[in-house]
């Protein structure tokens, strides 16, 4: 019990602090359990951990960080946040831009581009059924460098994320990647059966 007084008078006033407290702890550790999530899937690690994840299922080397190709991802996505449309900036580096209407973490970005994967057709060398060329940015195997930054437009909930490569990928006549015959599907010597 609290004594409080009023206008001379005492009043007892009873809280019940016991259950008010524990609630209080059970939201803080949701709110920082959630914010450290966001946070450590939004770090430069993670951002090359999950395009080195891709970039190994076909063979290709691994990309690492680069503080100038990040800068420009980040001065280039804060011009965004105003109007919170996706353009290609375009400047010297590839370009992979992510949007949601609410909170994207880097990895999930990197997820999105890659998911692609299955509308890459690695004979033809072209998308089928569908966008691929974000994919094929990710496991473009010259690019070595990569810079990503994210940025939470000025409406308050939307998101940008821009992923940079250096050097660019996604040139017209060429593969991402070049896999060995031993990896390729049979279907791909088929043609020369038929023959």
């Amino acid at each position: 019990m609290i004594n409080v007084k009023t206008m001379g008078r005492k009043t007892k006033m009873s809280f019940p602090m016991i259950s008010i407290i524990p609630m209080l702890l059970l939201i803080a550790s949701i709110l920082l359990s959630e914010m450290s999530e966001c946070e450590a899937q939004n770090a430069p690690q993670d951002y090359v951990d999950a395009h080195n994840r891709a970039r190994s299922q076909v063979g290709v080397g691994p990309i690492r960080w680069d503080a100038t190709v990040a800068s420009y991802a980040e001065n280039y996505v804060n011009k965004l946040k105003g109007n919170c449309k996706m353009v290609h900036s375009g400047g010297p580096y590839g370009e992979n831009l992510a949007w949601s209407s609410g909170d994207l973490t880097g990895v999930a970005a990197v997820n999105l581009w890659v998911a692609e994967k299955p509308k890459y057709d690695y004979n033809s060398n072209t998308c089928v059924g569908g966008e691929c060329r974000h994919y094929t940015q990710v496991v473009w195997r010259n690019s070595v460098r990569l810079g990503c930054a994210k940025v939470r437009c000025n409406d308050g909930r939307s998101t940008i994320i821009s992923c940079n490569y250096d050097p660019p990928g996604n040139y017209i006549g060429q593969r991402p990647y070049d896999i060995s015959p031993f990896q390729l599907p049979l279907t791909f010597y088929q043609r020369f059966l038929d023959n």
